[in-house]
């Protein structure tokens, strides 16, 4: 989890292949509406989330279903959208891809092509509620290498 531009999407693919396990981008979970709303540079609302967050549940559960690991990379910026994802999921670990506002900006500037314009990360930033010990979140810094970033992970899930 994390804010547009903190490498979730390249973390958790390169996660899921050193775990063979499943991936998904919830970004591909989004409705059309949405992504239109986003690239119009207007951020979405609770209620724009609702059915997304369903499906991304829904996701976790058939992964779960067929007995295999899946890595889900998820903004998952407020405590109740994780609590939708992770509410009776005892084996669901969050992992936090946290990192300053100054370095995400110079990474969304340099991409092209993404839905999510730069201008939409302080909205991203306001809306962020970092994980509390509660929720057991796996706390990574983004400013290293993505391959140094999975094995922190893969050592904190050994432990």
């Amino acid at each position: 989890m994390g804010v547009s531009g903190s490498g979730k999407t390249l973390v958790a693919t390169l996660l899921a292949e050193r775990l063979d396990s499943e991936f998904a981008d919830a970004d591909a979970f989004h409705s059309a509406a949405s992504l239109h709303k986003l690239r119009s540079g207007n951020p979405l609302t609770d209620r724009d989330r609702g059915p997304w967050l369903r499906a991304l549940a829904a996701w976790i559960d058939a992964v779960c279903s067929e007995g295999k690991r899946g890595v889900l990379a998820c903004s998952a910026l407020k405590r109740s959208y994780r609590e939708t994802l992770t509410a009776g999921r005892d084996g669901v670990r969050l992992v936090y891809l946290k990192g300053d506002a100054e370095l995400i900006a110079r990474r969304m500037k340099q991409r092209h092509g993404h839905f999510m314009p730069s201008a939409l990360l302080q909205s991203q930033l306001d809306t962020l509620e970092e994980p509390q010990a509660d929720e057991n979140p796996i706390v990574v810094s983004i400013d290293t290498d993505p391959g140094e970033i999975v094995a922190e992970i893969i050592a904190e899930l050994e432990k």
